[in-house]
């Protein structure tokens, strides 16, 4: 790429940013710093290319060479029948529909007294201090440049606050919907969720494609746990299979907390995830898991990154995907365990499948250990279904079909059963079987 086309690449940017500050809603005064250092830091780093070792296995080429416009609210808004199906049926609901709230399709739920659940854009009108102190501090712009873009542009998103003490029971929804226009169009939502100390909590976000219509999602999620604070955290992506989808989010863990994230990976045609965790106090805990369905030409990537800073803390990551036609599959985990992180409990593991000759992993798992009192392990498989399994479900009266779609969904449920949230599960359970070749006749076998 030519040094000429890289420039037009990053103006196109420059007029969405200069148009953003001249309308005058670019958020509070503090704000207006942390935007401009972002995106003159995006215009030195430009989109990464593979020639970047972090970006080794995914070209995003075909990002950078769109003309993606600001996102806008459609015309003709969804209605309540086209969001209904990915409901979870009980606590409040964020929906924001092409990066913008829309409060005719969110519900405020029965949330326990000072639990703050609103758009992004009603906590910077608010000017909520929580926000002022944990947008931008936990997700490092400086070397990441769909980060610092997505710093530079957000326009709305979700801000989430649980008081020291409170459980809040029902899970709270962040639903993002993409309806695409006559052009590509680009959304930079950014979520803050901040749980303090003792406090419980089930957060999801949901991404979901309305239109077969090019378009990017590019999000950011900052989550901070305060000491002793569980956290259950699920990032759903479903977008429609001509979207791009770039994700990143930061978990930052004080002293004994038990957080989790689970990434499930169901649409997008060129999709990547990253996934950070930084344990910043004794007795933390982390766990990640994940699950990419992949046929035709998808490319997920998943990148995951664990900071062990302090002693005593522990730290799980199992993710799996299945691979058919021309699919490609990326997984990069990278565990780090500081000097003074003694007694680190660490373990990282990455399953995948293949479904035919042209499908595609690549698997890069990594230790880097500083401390010498640890128990640390990591490890990758990648295969085929078992013919000798295959076999034996054939020799019991399945077809072939139906026992190739047996042995598939008993290696991706496993991930899927890691889900506690029954509403949740029970949408994944049965998009997985709606992906399977045979999964309609699969539902009487696996039914409990």
């Amino acid at each position: 790429m030519t040094m000429t086309q890289v420039k037009e690449q990053q103006s196109r940017y420059l007029d969405q940013f200069e148009r953003f500050e001249r309308g005058g809603d670019g958020g509070p005064a503090w704000l207006l710093p942390i935007r401009k250092a972002a995106f003159a830091r995006f215009t030195e780093l430009g989109f990464p290319t593979t020639k970047h070792e972090e970006w080794r296995y995914t070209n995003v080429s075909p990002i950078a060479q769109t003309e993606f416009a600001q996102s806008m609210a459609p015309n003709d808004q969804p209605g309540t029948g086209a969001v209904e199906p990915f409901s979870l049926g009980a606590g409040a609901v964020i929906t924001l529909v092409n990066g913008r709230y829309v409060p005719a399709l969110s519900s405020s739920g029965n949330l326990p007294d000072g639990v703050v659940v609103e758009s992004l854009a009603a906590a910077f009108e608010r000017g909520d201090a929580l926000l002022e102190q944990h947008l931008a501090p936990h997700v490092r712009f400086e070397d990441q440049a769909f980060v610092a873009l997505n710093t530079a542009l957000m326009d709305d998103g979700a801000f989430v606050h649980v008081p020291a003490g409170v459980v809040v029971k029902d899970p709270i929804h962040i639903l993002y919907v993409s309806v695409a226009g006559e052009t590509p169009h680009v959304a930079h939502p950014r979520n803050v969720f901040v749980v303090d100390e003792r406090a419980e909590a089930t957060l999801v976000e949901t991404y979901v494609g309305l239109s077969a219509r090019p378009y990017l999602t590019n999000a950011v999620t900052e989550l901070v746990a305060g000491d002793g604070a569980t956290v259950d955290h699920h990032k759903i992506q479903r977008e429609a299979s001509s979207a791009f989808h770039i994700a990143s989010l930061q978990m930052h863990q004080f002293r004994d907390t038990n957080v989790s994230s689970h990434n499930m990976s169901f649409g997008g045609g060129l999709v990547r995830n990253d996934v950070n965790a930084l344990l910043d106090g004794e007795g933390g805990y982390a766990t990640m898991t994940g699950l990419s369905l992949l046929d035709g030409t998808r490319h997920v990537d998943n990148h995951l990154y664990v900071d062990h800073a302090k002693p005593h803390c522990g730290s799980r990551e199992f993710y799996k995907a299945i691979v058919d036609d021309q699919g490609v599959g990326v997984f990069s985990g990278r565990i780090i365990v500081r000097e003074d992180a003694q007694k680190t409990d660490a373990k990282q593991t990455n399953q995948s499948l293949l479904l035919s000759p042209d499908a595609r992993i690549e698997s890069k798992p990594q230790l880097e250990i500083f401390a010498d009192d640890v128990k640390c392990t990591h490890g990758a498989t990648v295969g085929q279904l078992d013919d000798e399994a295959l076999f034996y479900l054939r020799s019991r009266g399945l077809a072939p079909d139906t026992a190739k779609s047996l042995l598939l969904y008993a290696f991706a449920d496993q991930n899927v059963h890691e889900i506690k949230l029954d509403p949740l599960r029970a949408q994944l359970e049965r998009l997985l079987l709606e992906w399977l070749p045979q999964g309609v006749l699969l539902k009487n076998i696996t039914a409990p």
